[in-house]
């Protein structure tokens, strides 16, 4: 999530560097995708306390690997140096996780990922809202095929197909994410790998103080560890890593094959079938996320205008 912005703005690189990143970030999309089925697995009926394992293995995960490789000192320096917009992203990012949990109680996951496929055209809006950032056509064309795209799907909500709840946390999660997006492009020069470590943080406090309790079942571990560090911690990471070999607009297109393949696992392993609205409504918003992209990325192979940046696809 955080360093597809600088991807963008870098220039050179060194012979295969560019397949190695298109690999990283096609890695965090597929270990992004298992996020629904694994969390189909948990059984741990209060979703805070999922929320809080779930969080705190993520950030576990997330600290090791800057200390593998940043060592203490350069860690240390990170978190430093995140400053004030990489404790907005953290908040960004404690919001979105925490309701993926909760979210998984209400609605289905493919309600879930594809309202987050619409996430780069809904930073695009909101960037111009608060910062009149020039939006071209063919970016409000997208936006109204989202916007239209995501009311198919959460009509499901209006004639009690899908509860209402489900699909303001789905929908609330895209906006979180769209802000974090925004942030991003606007202080591209800041790391924002320990902003997502410092969001877990803050996600697993929070879960801390609501649930009635933490103690789960030595057999629930195993997969709470799974949903923390290997399907949100090990995601990250690897994204953090891949996202920076590659442009912008290349790493937001790979991403879409995290809300491409999670209804499918889903669907494999649990049976869980999206309605009708939900794939017409998220064929809708995949289609305008991938024309987009390829705009974007056919225009980004001229030369660019002064004060462009590119389209980043969060976690």
């Amino acid at each position: 999530m955080s360093e597809v912005s600088a991807a963008a703005a870098s220039g050179g690189q060194r012979p295969g560097e560019g397949r190695l990143g298109m690999l990283l970030v096609f890695l965090s999309a597929l270990a992004w995708s298992f996020g629904g089925t694994i969390g189909r697995f948990v059984e741990v009926e209060d979703s805070w306390t999922v929320v809080f394992w779930r969080s705190a293995w993520a950030a576990a995960f997330l600290l090791a690997y800057m200390l593998w490789r940043d060592g203490p000192r350069g860690t240390v320096g990170l978190f430093r140096a995140m400053g004030l917009p990489g404790i907005a992203v953290s908040f960004c990012f404690a919001i979105a996780s925490t309701a993926f949990v909760i979210a998984l109680g209400y609605t289905t996951v493919a309600n879930i990922v594809l309202m987050q496929a619409g996430v780069p055209l809904i930073a695009a809006l909101l960037a111009w809202l608060a910062f009149r950032e020039k939006v071209t056509g063919p970016t409000w064309g997208a936006i109204a095929a989202v916007i239209f795209g995501v009311g198919i799907m959460v009509s499901d909500s209006l004639d009690g197909g899908i509860s209402p709840i489900g699909d303001g946390l789905a929908l609330l999660i895209a906006v979180v994410f769209a802000c974090a997006t925004v942030i991003t492009r606007r202080f591209s020069d800041v790391r924002m790998t320990p902003a997502t470590c410092l969001g877990t943080v803050m996600a697993a406090c929070l879960a801390a103080s609501m649930a009635p309790h933490l103690a789960v079942p030595a057999g629930e571990m195993g997969w709470l560890f799974a949903f923390g560090a290997l399907n949100l911690g090990l995601g990250l990471a690897l994204f953090a890593s891949g996202a920076r070999l590659i442009p912008a607009a290349w790493a937001a297109l790979i991403g879409t094959c995290e809300p491409l393949l999670a209804p499918v696992w889903v669907w494999l392993v649990h049976g869980e079938v999206p309605s009708t609205r939900t794939i017409v409504g998220g064929l809708v918003v995949l289609a305008a996320l991938v024309a987009h992209l390829v705009f974007e990325f056919s225009s980004a192979q001229r030369p660019a205008k002064p004060g462009t940046t590119g389209v980043q696809q969060p976690l």
